[in-house]
């Protein structure tokens, strides 16, 4: 067990024949005593600043454990956001190229529809050109028609026509 100041202080020693000048050991022990107490003071205060830095210590520990942790978090949250993005990307992707195909595919199926329709109606055109060259080429005849000629020729009196109907009407 180590010395305290007050053992020193009450330690007594033994005389001899011709010993030690008590005076000057006991000068000597006041000034040890003095010494030893400065330096237990100073050991006492530096275990308190010790143990409040060993807290602190574990206080900044505890701090960067939780800030490493915090990180990983994040960082594993980054790379899920990422994952997700990806995915998401991926089915907007295909869903726009699946849109694309059908706008194609539609757009394809009308323009076929129209073709035949145009074709439909060139026929129907070509018809009806037919018909109306024919029934033109009808009137034609019936106006070159010798017909026209002898019904102008044809003379009628119109006062025997006055008479006919006269007498048709005494009747």
């Amino acid at each position: 067990m180590p010395l305290t100041p007050l053992d020193i202080h009450n330690k007594e020693f033994s005389r001899g024949f011709r010993g030690y000048d008590e005076d000057e050991v006991n000068e000597f022990l006041d000034q040890i005593i003095k010494d030893y107490e400065i330096l237990i003071r100073e050991k006492k205060e530096l275990e308190e600043k010790l143990n409040s830095q060993s807290e602190r210590l574990g206080h900044f520990s505890n701090i960067e454990e939780t800030l490493n942790k915090s990180i990983v978090v994040a960082q594993e949250a980054a790379e899920e956001v990422k994952r997700n993005a990806g995915k998401e990307s991926k089915l907007i992707i295909k869903e726009a190229e699946k849109n694309a195909d059908r706008i194609v595919n539609e757009s394809l199926s009308k323009a076929r529809k129209i073709a035949l329709e145009i074709e439909e109606l060139k026929k129907q055109s070509k018809v009806f050109r037919t018909r109306f060259k024919m029934l033109i080429e009808a009137q034609l005849d019936l106006i070159n028609n010798d017909d026209w000629d002898q019904f102008m020729e044809f003379d009628v009196d119109a006062t025997e026509l006055k008479n006919l109907q006269k007498e048709d009407s005494l009747s």
